[in-house]
């Protein structure tokens, strides 16, 4: 039986997918290797928001080719470039909502035919029988397909389609029996996760799908990601102040602190509504930890533009910022209609200005946590030789420990504290 091998590009969505590629592929019979040495077919499952994931793919297309491998892509690179990618020597390509042909399009390419699937098949996915995870602890469950915002400079649109909500109950399915699997935290998923449900028009809602996850027994902690400004509901807020389950963590995307630049964007909030959302969910969630995503050097971004991001940044206090240089993606209105007329010079010193001025922020934040003792759930071992996991808001914490702590909730009294990682020493396994 030939060995597969599937590389993930991208974000924890991929991440999913390819957990649901692995199930099905074991499922038809073929032996999954971690090793792409070993393997006979190479499945990339790739990402095309940045030029940069999309040039790593096509990269790795040619060092596999050189290989003899049979190549099979999915993701949103699939989407993209559809049946273009057989040009490039590629045997089989499987949009982002056809996981299931995924059997099939191997079988084929086995025989030396080449095939590709793009039909939505998600509402046929066995989701609460996929107990296989990456992890022995924690589990990534994508809730809500592709995204209706249609940023002017995303692609996601485009290669996710639009938002598709699964049924609540498939969701519960899944996570009770993740639960009796093991699995102890969950993060819930979609380009748009606080938009979960409204497609649906049956009263579901992720606010109501957090309440109902907190009653599972076994699971010690529920995240989500990512929530969109508009689509965010304080009822989400009020479950996580209500829960000590639900992580104090929101990564809300701001882009921007122009109004002028996020219209241009086709962000659909101004920064004052921005501005006083974070108001209010730090009232119903004093020591929420707000995270987000900004870009610099949108098309005319002038220096007062990039100053009001500046003011933003130094406001809300971010815990974490996600930062990015704009590069035009093809398909997109911003690159059809938008000239990139900010120098590269201008937009790489703009961004180191943020990354300092972030860095302080966080170096002053994180200096709250000396000799404070917090509760955290053990990943796994960093390169530097000691063991991390994350507290409720999100904070890394690294302490020196073994593997066998590994998914257990620990006490650490922290030490040490730096603009990144909190440093402590282990106190008590909870």
């Amino acid at each position: 039986m030939k060995k597969i091998h599937i590389k993930t590009y991208g974000c924890q969505m991929n991440e999913n997918d390819s957990e649901i590629a692995k199930f099905y592929l074991e499922e038809a019979g073929y032996e999954i290797t971690e090793n792409e040495k070993d393997a006979d077919i190479v499945i990339l499952n790739t990402c095309v928001v940045r030029k940069k994931s999309e040039d790593k793919f096509y990269s790795h297309i040619g060092e596999l080719k050189k290989q003899n491998k049979i190549i099979g892509v999915m993701g949103c690179g699939a989407e993209k470039e559809k049946e273009n990618l057989f040009k490039r020597g590629v045997k089989f390509v499987i949009g982002t909502r056809a996981i299931l042909f995924v059997p099939k399009a191997v079988e084929k390419a086995i025989k030396g035919k080449k095939s590709a699937y793009f039909e939505d098949k998600l509402d046929e996915i066995n989701y609460p029988n996929i107990l296989k995870r990456n992890s022995k602890h924690h589990a990534w469950i994508t809730i809500i397909y592709g995204c209706n915002r249609f940023c002017t400079y995303c692609i996601v649109p485009y290669t996710r389609g639009r938002e598709k909500s699964r049924k609540e109950e498939s969701i519960l399915s899944e996570v009770k029996n993740l639960a009796k699997n093991g699995i102890k935290e969950i993060t819930y998923l979609g380009q748009n996760v606080d938009a979960y449900g409204k497609d649906l028009q049956d009263g579901s809602s992720l606010a109501k799908l957090l309440n109902q996850t907190t009653k599972i027994e076994g699971i010690e902690r529920i995240w989500f990601l990512t929530s969109y400004p508009t689509d965010f509901s304080l009822d989400i807020a009020h479950e996580i102040a209500k829960s000590s389950k639900i992580a104090k963590s929101i990564h809300l995307p701001v882009q921007h602190g122009s109004n002028k630049i996020l219209k241009k964007m086709n962000r659909r909030y101004t920064i004052e509504e921005y501005e006083e959302l974070i108001s209010q969910i730090r009232k119903i969630v004093p020591d929420a930890s707000i995270s987000s995503d900004i870009i610099v050097g949108f098309p005319d971004e002038t220096e007062e533009d990039f100053e009001k991001t500046v003011e933003l940044v130094k406001k809300i206090k971010f815990e974490r910022l996600n930062l990015a240089i704009y590069s035009p993606r093809e398909g997109t209105i911003a690159w059809k209609y938008f000239k990139n007329n900010v120098p590269r010079m201008v937009k790489t010193k703009r961004m180191a200005y943020i990354l300092n001025l972030q860095k302080q922020i966080n170096k002053k934040l994180n200096e709250k946590y000396l000799d404070q003792t917090v509760e955290i759930i053990v990943e796994t071992k960093a390169k530097s030789g000691l063991y991390y996991g994350r507290d409720i808001r999100n904070k890394i914490i690294a302490f020196e420990g073994d593997k066998s702590l590994i998914g257990k909730k620990i006490l650490v009294k922290i030490k040490k504290t730096t603009a990144g990682p909190l440093y402590g020493d282990l106190v008590k396994i909870i």
